[in-house]
């Protein structure tokens, strides 16, 4: 698929699709005759994990290291299976912690909301 369908798929603009090609993250499949970028399901689906990390604050050097750990692991004969969980247990952990410390700030953010809102006049 061109990258119009990528982005619509992914809700990722063409600009950051690229930025992500340049940055070496997600790197088109093919090219077509006449030059165009063709992503295959399993690039949108990395785009998907490095969209999905963004908000989490992660680096592109980590989210470069992740999608290296997620390529190992579904590589049927991945010699250090074993480190590669591990690393991906961090990063597992590190995403937990930041989901909450995002919670955190969603409750203050409703909470200073709310009190705008009990000033506002009913009716």
């Amino acid at each position: 698929m061109q990258i119009g369908e990528v982005a619509d798929r992914t809700g990722l603009s063409l600009r950051t699709i690229r930025y992500y090609e340049e940055v070496g993250l997600v790197v088109p499949s093919a090219r077509s005759q006449g030059g165009f970028r063709l992503y295959t399901e399993p690039d949108v689906d990395r785009l998907q994990v490095v969209k999905r990390m963004k908000p989490l604050g992660f680096q592109l050097e980590e989210m470069r290291e992740l999608l290296t750990i997620l390529d190992a692991l579904s590589a049927l004969d991945d010699a250090d299976r074993d480190k590669h969980l591990d690393r991906l247990a961090q990063f597992h952990t590190t995403a937990e912690e930041r989901c909450e410390e995002l919670r955190a700030q969603l409750r203050i953010a409703e909470d200073f909301a709310g009190s705008l809102r009990a000033r506002l006049p009913r009716g």
